[in-house]
């Protein structure tokens, strides 16, 4: 298996433009989409074409639209009607366009995804790709006087919905606790050597840095998945050796009201990519250090030889 870098090169172009074409109109308006690069590179890193890649909270379908153009099959769970029935209909124009894999998009809440999901798949994911709710923030677009006709600018597309239930409204201590049950879900829905990645990043209420990206490790801990890497995605491009933010006009005007109250905020130029595994050996391959000849045979195996961890050799 060919591991990624430490840092990924995933926004050579903006998140919009490497959306562009892909996605149904009103795609756009989901609060907090998954990057496109950073799933692509994720799946890109971490499976192989015909390989089932999951997202308990799939939002627009960002993970499987990626999947599915790069041959991977595809499951997403999401709470929102109104965003489950946008990722349904991404999943299947990127595989209708793709014309390989298959994309199945189930609504509901992800502390119930072993329920959710078909029964054929659970222990049989490759790969999670997700991302908790946080950082409101960081969320919404802006709507100028040109086009509301009044002074000024107005957030819009910043909720996820009105659903008080669903995990974006709840406390950080709620979201974790239930981010727990959801990658404690996960776990079952991998092969044994399956990876988990998971996109996160810290951010500041009334000046007190809430360090997501640690809380959501112990979680992955917690949920009986084993850490093995920590790496960063950029949301920056590279020029000249140069980072090239992109920062929404709310992050902007974010970091410049916390300065001038003397409080040390940036603008954001990457999201923080923990990547877990769940240990053990394959379905029915028993590892002894290799010795077994079911394991041995696994190992000469087009599969194992790529993905050592999938078999645990």
């Amino acid at each position: 298996m060919t591991y990624s870098s430490s840092v990924w090169n995933t926004a050579p172009t903006s998140a919009p433009a490497q959306r562009n074409g892909r996605y149904v109109p009103g795609s756009a308006a989901h609060p907090a989409k998954m990057h496109p690069g950073i799933a692509a590179h994720a799946i890109t890193a971490y499976t192989q074409p015909g390989d089932l890649v999951l997202d308990p909270m799939c939002g627009i379908g960002t993970t499987l639209v990626e999947a599915l153009h790069l041959g991977r099959n595809a499951l997403g769970i999401e709470y929102e009607p109104k965003w489950a029935t946008l990722a349904s209909l991404n999943a299947r124009t990127a595989a209708q366009e793709n014309g390989t894999g298959t994309g199945i998009v189930r609504c509901g809440d992800a502390r119930r995804l072993t329920d959710l999901a078909p029964a054929s798949a659970r222990g049989e994911v490759n790969l999670v790709v997700t991302s908790p709710p946080y950082g409101p923030s960081v969320h919404g677009q802006v709507r100028s006087s040109r086009e509301t006709g009044e002074p000024g600018v107005v957030k819009k597309d910043f909720r996820y919905g009105h659903d008080r239930a669903n995990l974006a409204h709840v406390s950080t201590d709620q979201l974790l606790e239930a981010f727990t049950e959801i990658l404690a879900q996960c776990r079952t829905m991998l092969r044994p050597g399956g990876t988990a990645v998971i996109t996160t990043r810290p951010w500041r209420e009334r000046g007190e840095l809430i360090d997501l990206p640690s809380a959501v490790l112990a979680a992955g801990r917690a949920a009986g998945l084993v850490p093995s890497e920590r790496c960063v995605a950029l949301l920056a491009g590279i020029r000249n050796s140069r980072l090239v933010t992109r920062p929404s006009f709310f992050q902007m005007k974010n970091v410049r009201d916390a300065r001038r109250q003397g409080v040390p905020l940036s603008v954001v130029q990457h999201e923080d990519v923990l990547i877990f595994t769940k240990s053990g050996p394959g379905p029915g391959k028993p590892c002894v250090n290799g010795n077994s000849p079911t394991c041995a045979e696994a190992f000469r195996s087009r599969t194992c030889r790529r993905r050592e961890r999938r078999c645990g050799c």
